[in-house]
């Protein structure tokens, strides 16, 4: 069936009116930089604002041109002062604060900065939608969100009830996950729909479909474990004592490349996410937007866009700045074989086994 983009932007927006919508990417700093699923990606963004405008009116809608701005070329990192409309530069934030629903389609994630935009501006609701793919519009972006809303209400009062979480990997290597803290669960199920209650948050990663918290992230925190992860085709395993990553092993070059980043820029070794995706449409890809919300993951570095304490100031510099999710869906190399969430009175629920959510 072929995607209608008119029904999910209903379904998630819910567009009152008078709505201000706009689209916008980054782009390429240069062309060595460019590679074909972003061209793909900005084709669509100007695709899916054809088709809104042709809508536009019977949702009395105004639908801006597509915004443009250069490449920020790392996950999270703010929002460059100027952004382009054609070829006109102009103030970014005075295009964000003028809209009420923004839709970004961006190689490199924008959600953070975003997010707090939201805070700044309360009519603001933003699809962030980082690495998005034409092909995720046959798959997690035709759920059915009403669906996806239900499981979230599921999953959510199981991490605010639990003080940890426990997860075996494929690999055998455990790791748990201390969220003892009442740090706040997010529960992004994609309903952005108009809102004056200041507790809601209005972003959402689109495709949608996932629980997540910011693990404790305090000196005593007993996050601890070994967690593998395959990268460049390389087995890693990140060693985490105190909510830290403090040592990469692995005897290849990933390995080595992956311990002196880190051991350079501390802020990305705090392990800011931890998360269940519950999409039943998303598949894994190897496109971690969509990998993310069919299953178990986990983020290292940026957390304060979750209610953590690690911000942008904490980098050395805002080009090293990074919030980087690793997924373990049934379909990748590893697969979370079992998650539990541990309970303050020992007991436990079983939410994950084999890759497969069992809530």
């Amino acid at each position: 069936m072929e995607f209608n983009l008119e029904k999910f932007f209903v379904e998630v927006f819910a567009p009152g009116k008078d709505e201000v919508v706009t689209i916008f990417f980054d782009q390429p700093r240069n062309e060595n930089d460019d590679n074909l699923e972003w061209k793909k990606r900005r084709q669509m963004a100007e695709e899916w604002r054809n088709k809104l405008i042709d809508v536009s009116e019977k949702y009395s809608l105004k639908i801006n041109p597509v915004v443009t701005y250069n490449a920020t070329n790392n996950n999270n990192a703010d929002l460059p002062k100027t952004c382009f409309i054609g070829n006109e530069e102009t103030l970014f934030e005075e295009v964000i604060k003028n809209s009420t629903i923004i839709i970004a389609m961006c190689e490199y994630s924008a959600t953070a900065p975003l997010y707090r935009y939201t805070l700044k501006y309360p009519k603001l609701r933003v699809a962030s939608m980082p690495g998005v793919a034409k092909s995720m519009q046959e798959t997690a972006l035709s759920a059915d969100h009403k669906k996806i809303a239900e499981t979230c209400s599921a999953l959510k009062p199981l991490f605010e009830k639990a003080i940890g979480i426990e997860v075996t990997f494929s690999t055998g290597h455990k790791c748990y996950y201390d969220i003892s803290d009442n740090n706040t669960v997010h529960e992004d199920n994609g309903l952005l729909h108009p809102t004056d209650d200041e507790e809601i948050v209005r972003l959402s990663n689109l495709p949608t479909g996932e629980v997540c918290t910011c693990p404790n992230e305090l000196p005593q925190s007993k996050t601890a474990g070994q967690i593998p992860a395959i990268i460049n085709d390389e087995l890693i395993v990140f060693e985490i004592e105190k909510n830290k990553i403090v040592d990469i092993i692995g005897d290849n070059e990933t390995a080595s490349s992956y311990k002196e980043k880190f051991m350079n820029e501390k802020a990305l070794c705090n392990i800011a996410e931890v998360a269940i995706g519950c999409n039943d449409k998303a598949v894994v890809t190897g496109n971690v937007l969509e990998d993310e919300k069919a299953g178990f993951h986990w983020a290292y570095g940026l957390s304060d866009h979750l209610g953590g304490k690690v911000a942008v100031k904490d980098f050395s510099s805002s080009d090293k700045v990074e919030h980087v999710d690793i997924v373990y869906a049934k379909g990748n190399s590893i697969v979370c074989s079992k998650l539990d969430f541990v309970n303050n009175d020992g007991s436990k629920t079983t939410a994950i086994i084999d890759g497969e959510l069992k809530i």
